[in-house]
Order: C-alpha cells, then sequence, then structure tokens
C-alpha cells in the first residue's frame, strides 16, 4: 500500500485477522486513502493517532508507522501507551511524545518502538 502512496490509517487489533494461510490480514478500509503530498484529515482510533493527524499538520502514510509501533507496545505490555479514560488526555500524551516501559519489556522490543513512534 506505501509504495502506491496509501495510507491505511485504521492499525489496531481489531482491523487485523489470521488468514486460512497463516498470514495477517487487514480489514476495514473505511479510512485509507491515496495521498499525494499531505492529508489533513483527522481520523483514526484516539490511542493509534499519530501527533501530526492531532495537531492537524498534515500527514502521509508515516501514520501507519507509528500506529505499527503503539500496536506492538499494546502487544507487548497488553496496555497502550497513552492510555486513559478521556481523549484529551491521550491526545495530550501522544503530542508530548513520552513513552514508558514496563520493566518486563525487552530492550530490542523497546528500541523497535521508540523508532517506529
Amino acid at each position: 500500500m506505501h509504495s502506491k502512496k496509501i495510507a491505511y490509517r485504521n492499525l489496531k487489533p481489531e482491523n487485523l485477522l489470521i488468514g486460512a494461510d497463516g498470514y495477517l490480514k487487514l480489514t476495514d478500509f473505511i479510512f485509507t486513502k491515496q495521498i499525494e503530498n499531505r492529508s489533513y484529515t483527522i481520523c483514526g482510533t484516539n490511542e493509534y493517532m499519530a501527533p501530526e493527524v492531532i495537531l492537524k499538520k498534515g500527514h502521509h502514510w508515516a501514520v501507519d508507522w507509528w500506529a505499527l509501533g503503539i500496536l506492538i507496545y499494546e502487544m507487548s505490555c497488553g496496555f497502550d501507551p497513552f492510555y486513559d479514560e478521556d481523549p484529551f488526555i491521550i491526545y495530550s500524551k501522544i503530542c508530548k511524545g513520552k513513552v514508558t516501559f514496563p520493566r518486563f519489556i525487552d530492550k530490542d522490543a523497546a528500541s523497535i518502538i521508540k523508532h517506529l513512534i
């Protein structure tokens, strides 16, 4: 998708299925968009939105790399790094970009997550 300048913009566990062949399959393409330069559309799930989406700075398919980092964190820890009941607090935490890791997280996993987000 990225080679065709298409941003998925909705990566999260609920949108991943395991096919009969054992490979992950994406579902729910409602926010997918081909982006030549930048898009200013605010869309996605609160916990997975990249800062540039929240701040309306314009984004492209790199927002999917951010969401992948959040997904790996959530799969490793059992919760997402910016969780809160209040969406505005989630947005604030995302924009600050401070991620803390539980002690049980492998240093290589933490490194991958840091590089993605």
